[in-house]
């Protein structure tokens, strides 16, 4: 394949953020991975080998539209796509059909913590797990290294000095650059933060859910972020779709409340909820934004947050999530 060619001036309307007191800068959005460059399969679960290509061409086609409008962090993790591993093996294909050459312009991060394969070494927080775990994830995207490496998320059993460690030796074998932690409790965080500066390995991120629907971290985790200069990446902004209006009229066949575990219609399409709706796509459309660009807005005047990861199933609706950086708040 011809090598990706630029096709929109990528650095003049982004703006940029570090995390914490490193000097990583990060693109306040990010693009994240995590459902959306996996592969398609008929709904009795049987993969749609003849679907490949196709999703191979979108995906690649998000990445390179990301690139070309100034994102230059990609988040994955070991178990992205269904199936498990294909959202590396994808982006690995895309940097080796010609995006390689923009290796040093942009930062990969992946992370290990929840289940990954079968058996007692295939998830939680052990050295065992960790190191090997990065091992197939570097294998899977073609890399020697990634940027960030994250702790998923705590283990209650593994002693945290070990996961801990592993990450600073991880940094030390030069298979990482930086590390992070990831939905960790603010007890827990601040042990991390203290073993990690103690090993010269400095906590950089920390990545959390946070949306105008899902507060919680304002009481603990962004201030303990900003109090340890540590910088904040909120996943799930969107809360899942249901922070757009994509169900304000109903639910079709093809949206994620329909077609995903995470989300009940009777538990989160509730009267309480289309009352909010109500309110906030007036707010946002006096604002001349949609819902989603005006949560995404919301997010991004938190100081302590660095970036805001966005899913996209298409160039469209990524294209729609950048209009909320386009402008000065």
């Amino acid at each position: 394949m011809e090598n990706y060619r630029l096709t929109e001036p990528r650095y003049e309307e982004m703006k940029y953020r570090y995390c914490g007191k490193s000097g990583l800068m990060l693109s306040e959005l990010s693009l994240g991975f995590w459902h959306n460059f996996g592969y398609s399969y008929t709904p009795d679960g049987k993969l749609m080998e003849e679907r490949l290509p196709q999703d191979y061409n979108r995906c690649r086609d998000i990445v390179q539209c990301a690139f070309d409008n100034g994102i230059t962090h990609f988040d994955l993790a070991n178990n992205y796509g269904p199936p498990y591993g294909s959202a590396e093996e994808c982006f690995g294909k895309i940097l080796a059909d010609g995006f390689a050459a923009h290796r040093d312009e942009i930062t990969i991060t992946t992370k290990a913590g929840y289940d990954m394969w079968p058996g007692p070494y295939g998830e939680w927080g052990s050295r065992k797990y960790l190191m090997a775990s990065l091992n197939q994830s570097l294998k899977r995207m073609g890399l020697d290294y990634v940027d960030v490496f994250y702790s998923h998320r705590p283990d209650p059993r593994t002693p945290i000095e070990e996961t801990m460690q592993a990450l600073v030796d991880i940094v030390r074998a030069g298979k990482a650059l930086y590390v992070g932690i990831s939905n960790y409790p603010a007890d827990m965080a601040a042990k991390a933060y203290d073993y990690l500066a103690a090993h010269d390995t400095p906590c950089i991120l920390y990545q959390g859910k946070y949306n105008m629907m899902v507060r919680s971290h304002e009481a603990d985790i962004l201030p303990q972020c900003a109090d340890r200069g540590v910088g904040y990446i909120a996943f799930s902004p969107l809360n899942q779709s249901l922070l757009t209006e994509r169900y304000l009229n109903g639910i079709s066949a093809d949206s994620r409340m329909a077609r995903s575990k995470f989300l009940d219609r009777e538990r989160d399409l509730t009267p309480e909820y289309y009352q909010m709706m109500q309110q906030l796509q007036a707010d946002a459309n006096a604002q001349g934004l949609t819902i989603a660009q005006y949560a995404l807005r919301w997010i991004l005047q938190r100081p302590e947050v660095t970036s805001v990861i966005v899913g996209a199933s298409s160039v469209d609706q990524l294209k729609q999530n950048l209009k909320a950086i386009k402008r000065d708040f």
